[in-house]
């Protein structure tokens, strides 16, 4: 992935760079910055559901759909982007 990034950011020349390994590197790097953002916000919606998981069998209410708006609504909130 971050070679194509870097590969057409190169091409449609929006960026010059010295060092093609490094930039690349550093897109790579900001990549696995926000999937690990993603994977310790979807650890805290499992943990906020776990703290409800009574109510939500009470009610019928799916996990999944719980899951993502709270997902959403803490994305928001912590300007992550998915």
């Amino acid at each position: 992935m971050a070679f194509s990034i870097t590969r057409n950011l190169l091409k449609e020349n929006k960026i010059l760079v010295e060092n093609r390994n490094e930039i690349l590197e550093d897109i790579n790097n900001l990549i696995m910055e926000e999937f690990l953002k993603e994977d310790k916000l979807d650890h805290e919606v499992r943990e906020i559901l776990n703290q409800h998981m009574e109510k939500i069998r009470k009610e019928n209410i799916e996990y999944q759909t719980m899951f993502r708006m709270i997902k959403i609504k803490l994305a928001k909130e912590k300007d992550i982007v998915l």
